[in-house]
């Protein structure tokens, strides 16, 4: 594989990397306005509580359940057929531009058409977990080992820049919209929404103009595919070699116990942060510019908090920092019981923040040092499937309680068995180190 040679420091000076980068800017968008201003929408205006009670947090918490479900179904399908065929560039562009173009629509549609509005929602989230696969796709194609985590590292920040950006815009169009002739709280809502819609699709075209898949004769198939095999064969094929990595497994007790470990830690942590949005609204009625704020808050702390967790991972080791952040998590769940003020809420966010960037990077760590020699690209290809695989349940299990009994309080307290179970299985892997 050739990758272009200039020093680590200088990564984003590769017009490659810098445009692959750029779609974390460009869907960080979309993932930071949908946990403020979408969730706000579907919640206050398309089913007002007035009137619907608390449908709204069960059609946002079952949306992203069954988005996610989804997209676990189709992701292997779709990346096997994009490496396969080598066309990774292409369905990331259809990917993206789509939810791009559905992001639009559901600031368009009156929020009267509230069937509309939930497919589009369904749509969009859909389609941002179909693209973040392929997205990922690119990064062993882009960089040597030694810049991987860097490359992957400048994605992030990109990530976090451009949807604290994209916020910012939209407490701008909220605070001052009715000098633009937004006059309700509604209009202000939806030109943000096609903001968010119109910002992913924009800033995806450098990825798309300059992305090239690598030649055919250049690059690993993760699956035996000839010329003549049909897209069924493909399919067919993709789901076998997901079950031979899940065989080989079975034969590596550690990294199965972490892997499944990760299922459910990961589950609460992606969980938590799609619903305390819905804790805010609900519980301590927050304002559509309050929640934002707070969004806002946790995007700047969230990238010092993961270097402060990497730190202590270096002085502590990798698992105990990681045990800690779990506790930290559950802990978390405890106090939302207790909670009242959104002074509260908001020293509990920055907990959030402090340990959401780290908790991911400490598992990735974790993941690396388990992993066979010469097979990262399969078993982090499958750390990430696997991640998305249940990544529905802790989404259902909310709006199950929520729709139960009415209260997001309890059902954020809920999320504590995925912690604990989490807690429990990582304690029994056997860390060794990789030879």
């Amino acid at each position: 594989m050739n990758h272009e040679t200039e020093p680590a420091s200088h990564l984003l000076t590769r017009p490659t990397v810098l445009a692959w980068a750029m779609y974390d800017w460009a869907n960080s968008a979309y993932t930071t306005l949908m946990i403020t201003v979408l969730v706000a929408y579907i919640q206050r205006v398309v089913f007002p509580a007035d009137h619907w009670g608390t449908t709204g947090a069960v059609v946002w918490a079952w949306g992203i359940s069954l988005s996610m479900l989804v997209g676990a179904l189709l992701a292997p399908v779709v990346g096997a057929m994009a490496d396969a065929r080598g066309s990774k560039r292409q369905w990331l562009g259809a990917t993206a531009l789509t939810g791009s173009a559905c992001g639009i629509a559901i600031g368009l549609v009156p929020p009267t058409n509230y069937i509309i509005v939930v497919g589009l929602f369904l749509a969009a989230n859909l389609m941002l977990e179909l693209s973040l696969g392929i997205y990922d796709g690119f990064l062993p194609e882009l960089a040597d080992e030694q810049d991987v985590a860097s490359v992957s590292a400048w994605g992030y920040g990109l990530g976090y820049v451009g949807g604290g950006i994209a916020l910012l815009l939209s407490m701008l169009i909220l605070a001052f919209g009715g000098q633009l002739g937004l006059s309700t709280v509604a209009s202000r809502l939806q030109a943000s929404l096609v903001l968010m819609g119109a910002w992913w699709g924009l800033f995806t075209l450098p990825a798309i103009i300059v992305l090239r898949d690598t030649p055919a004769g250049q690059r690993p198939q993760p699956i035996d595919v000839a010329k003549e095999t049909t897209n069924c064969e493909l399919i067919v094929k993709s789901f076998r070699d997901v079950g031979s990595t899940i065989g080989t497994l079975r034969t590596n007790v550690p990294l199965f116990l972490f892997q499944l470990s990760f299922l459910f830690f990961n589950d609460g942590v992606q969980t938590v942060i799609s619903q305390a949005s819905t804790f805010a609204l609900q519980e301590l009625s927050f304002d559509e510019s309050g929640l934002m704020a707070v969004i806002l808050m946790i995007q700047f702390l969230a990238f010092p908090g993961a270097l402060l967790i990497a730190w202590l991972a270096t002085k502590l080791g990798e698992k105990s920092t990681l045990m800690g952040c779990i506790a930290i998590w559950s802990m978390v769940l405890f106090a939302a019981l207790r909670i009242h003020s959104q002074a509260a809420f908001w020293m509990l966010a920055a907990v959030i923040a402090i340990v959401l960037g780290g908790t991911q990077a400490v598992s990735r760590a974790i993941m690396s040092r388990m992993i066979p020699e010469g097979q990262s690209a399969k078993y982090f290809g499958f750390f990430h499937l696997s991640g998305k695989a249940t990544s529905f349940l802790g989404p259902f299990l909310f709006g199950v309680i929520v729709a139960v009994t009415g209260s997001s309080r309890l059902a954020i307290f809920g999320l504590l068995p995925l912690f604990l179970i989490g807690g429990f299985l990582l304690a029994r892997v056997k860390l060794e180190q990789k030879h």
